[in-house]
């Protein structure tokens, strides 16, 4: 497990596996975000499965399955009321947690200044300026 810090209340990963439950809850993580479609991993990881087992381990669990393809606002509404019915450190996952830094620097457009997303994300290893344009239409849009 690669947890990476984008903000205190938010991390992102790459795929998690149900052993790796209890450390995330000693982490003091909530809730867990699966941005991965169970198009893209075997039975034992898909949202029935880590569904069961993440809240066995006392967290709330969100499927928000994510292509880059299909990554439209009812995700990133999605994902915004997930981090905020959480109730405190949310750990989102998907294949490489790019999806999920994308994800989350979308729901931030309009509430935190373009320059501080693309940094946020980049101090955690993804380097989504390209995203740029985007996050500031939507955040025009707000």
């Amino acid at each position: 497990m690669n947890i990476r810090q984008i903000t205190p209340t938010y991390s992102v990963t790459p795929q998690i596996d149900t052993t790796d439950l209890p450390a995330i809850a000693a982490a003091g993580f909530k809730a867990v975000i699966c941005n991965r479609p169970d198009a893209e991993v075997p039975l034992t990881h898909q949202e029935i499965t880590m569904n069961a087992a993440v809240e066995a381990a006392g967290l709330k669990f969100t499927y928000i399955p994510v292509t880059h393809q299909g990554l439209n606002m009812e995700m990133v509404n999605a994902q915004a009321a997930a981090m905020e019915a959480a109730g405190g450190p949310v750990l989102a996952y998907c294949a490489s947690g790019t999806r999920s830094s994308i994800v989350w620097s979308l729901s931030q457009a309009g509430k935190m200044p373009t320059d501080d997303i693309i940094a946020a994300t980049a101090a955690a290893g993804y380097e989504l300026g390209g995203m740029r344009g985007q996050i500031d239409m939507i955040a025009n849009q707000t």
